[in-house]
């Protein structure tokens, strides 16, 4: 049959996304501070946040490289956290999408504390 299915950028960003925030450990998406006040359209994990926040893919064909900023919940260990996040990133965006992974690179862009929430840690430097 005639025709082609095409993905999204933002389908691939956004199945990226997702899979990072399911590992243990991963507080929110990391990347631009400034896009980090934006309004959050969904509940945690939706996937509604903008559309490429700590994520920025690279597609060539059925070829795939993804890029996963993240941010780290205090107390896990930030080098397993990042592994599994690599791993399962690749693994999900390989079959829901049915792309080759040719690379995921992820960037630990911060820490989060007990108790802190993203936008209380983004307020703290607006003049009061």
């Amino acid at each position: 049959m005639k025709g082609r299915i095409k993905v999204a950028d933002e389908v691939v960003e956004k199945v990226a996304a997702l899979a990072a925030l399911s590992v243990p450990g991963v507080a929110d998406m990391g990347g631009d501070p400034a896009r980090a006040l934006e309004p959050v359209q969904g509940g945690a994990g939706s996937g509604t946040r903008h559309r490429n926040q700590g994520v920025n893919v690279q597609i060539h064909e059925r070829q795939v490289a993804v890029d996963v900023a993240v941010v780290v919940e205090y107390g896990h260990v930030v080098m397993e956290v990042a592994a599994e996040v690599k791993t399962n990133v690749a693994t999900t965006v390989s079959r829901m999408l049915g792309m080759r992974v040719t690379e995921v690179n992820v960037t630990v862009d911060d820490v989060r504390l007990p108790g802190e929430t993203h936008l209380e840690s983004a307020s703290e430097d607006e003049p009061v």
